[in-house]
């Protein structure tokens, strides 16, 4: 079952913020941890869509942290991907893997220095994040802050 009864799924639940329906479902006992068919589970929705108290009620459960979906990412990739830092500490503090790269070989990281999220590269960094990781054409964090000449960047990573 993925549903309540009245239509509302899971997914669009994570989705839409929408903390009553996901309680609901967790007392019928829906997996929580379950994929929609892009292999997102509702815990990467509700952070794609930065539904911060889905988000928390989900993590409450214990669900599923390192799922990846059909890109390989994370929802602490999906959150470094949103510029969500209190979702990125939020996960980091659950326990999420700090170093889990996606099928393109990008980081957390990598992902943050690419943004330009400043705030983002300190809390990975301080949460254990190696510096050393290359994606799949061979460039560190520091690699990519250089060729986006992110002199801040460059500091926070040498």
């Amino acid at each position: 079952m993925t549903q309540l009864s009245f239509g509302q799924d899971i997914f669009t639940s994570a989705r839409e913020n929408n903390t009553i329906a996901i309680q609901q479902l967790i007392e019928q006992k829906v997996d929580l941890n379950q994929v929609n068919e892009r292999s997102f589970t509702p815990l990467i929705i509700a952070v794609y869509n930065n539904s911060q108290d889905v988000v928390k009620l989900l993590l409450e459960q214990g669900v599923e942290l390192e799922t990846q979906d059909a890109m390989g990412n994370t929802a602490l990739i999906g959150a470094v991907f949103k510029k969500n830092v209190s979702l990125v500490k939020l996960l980091l503090d659950k326990g999420a893997e700090v170093n889990k790269s996606n099928t393109n070989g990008a980081s957390p990281l990598i992902f943050a220095v690419t943004f330009g999220n400043v705030e983002i590269v300190k809390e990975l960094l301080l949460a254990g994040a190696d510096k050393a990781l290359k994606d799949s054409r061979g460039f560190t964090a520091l690699d990519h802050a250089r060729t986006q000449e992110n002199i801040e960047m460059i500091k926070i990573l040498e």
